[in-house]
């Protein structure tokens, strides 16, 4: 029993990352379950100043793993990586800030409930004379390569006479607009307010420009691992309703 609870403890360490969940849940299966997630998309994951990956994605599924008793290893693999590894099977699900749509859900997406509600907004360089989406037309948009943010964008780029220019993360979408070469940018809300704050950038929220919103959700793309997904419902519901899941929202955003 020793050397097997060392061999665990050495494979969490290796992983950097909360990766074994054991608590007042069923724990109903002993699997280790592999859950995948962006690298930079503070304040929902990202490295802290100590080298810690963190972030609410990161603290709400340690919270849901330990209330359930499941084991799972997090892995850092980027928005487009994270989404290929779960569509190809090398990971069961993605926790990384994942609008619930329904052009994900027709493609395959089969998502939990959702476990935070974000707007997304257009982004301009201080400075900018911007203030409206009529003040885009002729202009170019940078937008990040398959999120919600892109979807607002293409939604408006017709009707306002702007284009687009697609990345694959989210800070180079941001140099683009420092550097002049965007006129904006577009990017869940809470993530941009974050970012500006704590990384000092150049970049400001217009009043106005943002969607009507919609929730994030925690995402399988093989229904043989809706056992995983029962019990990501099942301990958020039980994390919102003792607390826990306010103290992490607050831990990271400002209210």
């Amino acid at each position: 029993m020793k050397k097997l609870l060392a061999m665990i403890l050495i494979g969490c360490m290796a992983l950097g990352v909360a990766a074994c969940g054991g608590g007042s849940g069923s724990g109903k299966s002993d699997k280790v379950w592999v859950v995948a997630t962006d690298t930079v998309f503070r304040p929902f994951e990202f490295t802290n100043e100590k080298g810690e990956f963190v972030g609410i994605d990161v603290d709400v599924l340690a919270a849901i793993a330990e209330d359930q008793g499941f084991k799972y290893e997090l892995k850092s693999l980027g928005w487009d990586a994270g989404v290929a590894a779960v569509q190809a099977g090398q990971a069961d699900a993605l926790i990384a800030g994942a609008t619930i749509k329904q052009e994900r859900i027709d493609s395959g997406w089969i998502f939990s409930d959702g476990y935070y509600d974000a707007t997304q907004t257009f982004v301009v360089a201080e400075g900018s004379t911007i203030a409206s989406f009529e003040d885009l037309s002729g202009k170019n948009v940078a937008v990040k390569n398959g999120t919600a943010g892109m979807d607002f964008a293409e939604r408006l780029k017709d009707e306002y006479g702007f284009t687009t220019t697609v990345f694959e993360d989210s800070p180079t979408m941001y140099q683009d607009v420092i550097l002049g070469n965007s006129a904006a940018c577009v990017e869940d809300t809470p993530i941009m307010a974050d970012s500006i704050k704590t990384g000092g950038l150049a970049l400001t929220i217009p009043e106005g420009m943002e969607s009507e919103g919609a929730p994030y959700g925690f995402a399988i793309m093989n229904a043989e691992n809706q056992e995983l997904l029962d019990m990501f419902n099942a301990g958020l519901k039980n994390i919102k309703a003792n607390g826990k899941y306010d103290e992490i929202i607050a831990k990271y955003l400002e209210k």
